[in-house]
């Protein structure tokens, strides 16, 4: 099962990092304060290392789930 995970996993990884959003133009028009007061302070980086904190735990615990329930399936047969 988990062989299937890793190509699909990676697949996922690199399309969001490819990701434009197409529907946001007006942003050049319309800035938004908060980012650029994040951007500005340095805080940012804070945001961006506990998003991805979160998701990297996200994906360790599903693999990890599936190499259980792999295990599980081959001790039952």
């Amino acid at each position: 099962m988990h062989k299937k995970l890793y190509p699909s996993l990676l697949l996922l990884i690199l399309w969001c990092s490819g990701v434009t959003v197409f529907a946001q133009d007006s942003v050049a028009v319309k800035k938004v304060e908060m980012a650029d007061h994040l951007r500005a302070s340095g805080k940012i980086y804070v945001v961006i290392a506990v998003l991805v904190t979160i998701l990297l735990g996200l994906i360790l615990y599903v693999i990890r789930l599936d190499r259980k329930i792999g295990r599980f399936e081959k001790e039952t047969k």
